[in-house]
């Protein structure tokens, strides 16, 4: 008897390689282990929608409630992946049961970095579950006090959100500017200004000297000595995958390599999400891609790939952030790049950068554009043709 397609990660990821699988006629015994004790849901409104108090977690949900059920889909949930048996084609759970599987699907995610000196505090938090963002929202009083360090997409739109909540906040970047790793110091210097302009507090080029309270956060001491009254942290200073579980199985634990059909190099193991490294073409190297769109195709891709199927070309990875009531969107890699180029007005919060490598564009960000998205993506793909 046929051990069929074993899914270990219960997000966006596996989701969508369980719904691409039906949908192309697998009709063969499909499980998907899930580590939270709630089936696949939506993860970018942990920061905004949910954390606000606009949204019920039943709403995040990715699927009506029967729908596993009507397509045969066992869940799995609160059961962890330990280890894998590549050898045996078996998945070891933290309970200590083996799942076999003909075909197995890695899509365990990725885990938010933690601060160590803020271990022990209650109020400190990291946002990585629907769980983590109702507890924050929990501690996001009018006047209360939000320290957020870290200043990329996650803990601007979680200062977004707290702004909204009346919370005074602080956000702390090691960086001279917001995301300037990913769009350089001058667009990342917008973002400061987008930011101060609703009142948050901005300390750039500053680290974190100590974390002083009794059970609580009560006061996040900065380099240089300043202190900052805190009522709670949030660590968004980045995330890595979840795939510690797979020492000792001939994959790495740092992420998983694979080819454009989420083919790894073990037979029978794919991988999809925040747990892969795709093969970029153009930067001819295995790159993570740490967003919701990456994990639609990732998945998608997995299972087309296991029923024998082309993957489909690659499109530029792409990424929305929502931040006071504005779209921003970025598409491509700009790794690389010799240029950019704008258009429109960054004081009107409606423009578009673009990135060009030897004269051809490779990345871009729009703001308050949401409509230019397709034409932009079609610029990026070029003569390669779309999917």
């Amino acid at each position: 008897m046929s051990a069929g397609i074993l899914i270990a990660g219960g997000g966006l990821a596996g989701q969508r390689c369980c719904e691409t699988l039906r949908a192309r006629g697998y009709d063969g015994p499909l499980r998907m282990v899930c580590a939270e004790a709630h089936p696949p849901y939506d993860r970018p409104p942990l920061s905004k929608e949910l954390l606000a108090g606009k949204l019920e977690r039943e709403a995040l949900t990715l699927r009506p409630p029967r729908w596993h059920e009507d397509n045969g889909v066992e869940l799995l949930l609160g059961r962890v992946a330990a280890r894998l048996d590549a050898a045996a084609r078996a998945l070891v759970l933290e309970d200590g049961e083996r799942l076999a599987y003909d075909q197995l699907l890695i899509a365990t995610g990725s885990a938010p970095r933690r601060l160590p000196a803020a271990d022990g505090f209650e109020n400190a938090y990291t946002l990585r579950t629907a769980t983590d963002s109702e507890r924050l929202r929990a501690e996001l009083r009018p006047g209360g006090r939000l320290v957020v360090v870290g200043a990329g997409f996650i803990g601007l739109e979680v200062a977004a959100t707290a702004r909204a909540l009346g919370v005074e906040v602080t956000v702390v970047e090691a960086a001279a500017a917001p995301l300037e790793a990913v769009l350089g110091a001058d667009l990342g210097r917008w973002f400061a200004e987008l930011h101060s302009d609703q009142g948050v507090d901005m300390r750039l080029a500053t680290g974190l000297e100590e974390l002083r309270g009794n059970g609580r956060v009560e006061e996040v001491v900065l380099t240089g000595g300043e202190r900052v009254p805190c009522d709670a942290l949030l660590a968004g200073i980045g995330v890595r995958p979840a795939t510690a579980w797979l020492e000792g199985s001939g994959l790495p634990a740092d992420g998983v390599p694979v080819d454009a059909g989420g083919r790894t190099a073990v037979p029978g193991v794919f991988a999809a999400g925040d747990a892969a490294l795709p093969f970029d073409a153009r930067l001819g190297s295995h790159v993570r891609s740490e967003h919701w769109e990456a994990a639609v195709r990732g998945g998608q891709a997995a299972a087309r790939a296991m029923l024998g199927l082309e993957p489909g070309r690659a499109l530029p990875p792409s990424f929305w952030s929502d931040q006071y009531g504005l779209r921003i969107q970025h598409l491509g890699r700009s790794a690389g790049a010799d240029a950019v180029t704008l258009d429109g007005d960054p004081a009107a919060r409606d423009f578009a950068a673009v990135w060009q490598r030897d004269g051809r564009p490779v990345a871009a960000l729009l703001v308050g554009r949401p409509h230019a998205l397709p034409e932009m993506r079609k610029r990026l793909v070029g003569d390669e043709g779309s999917t």
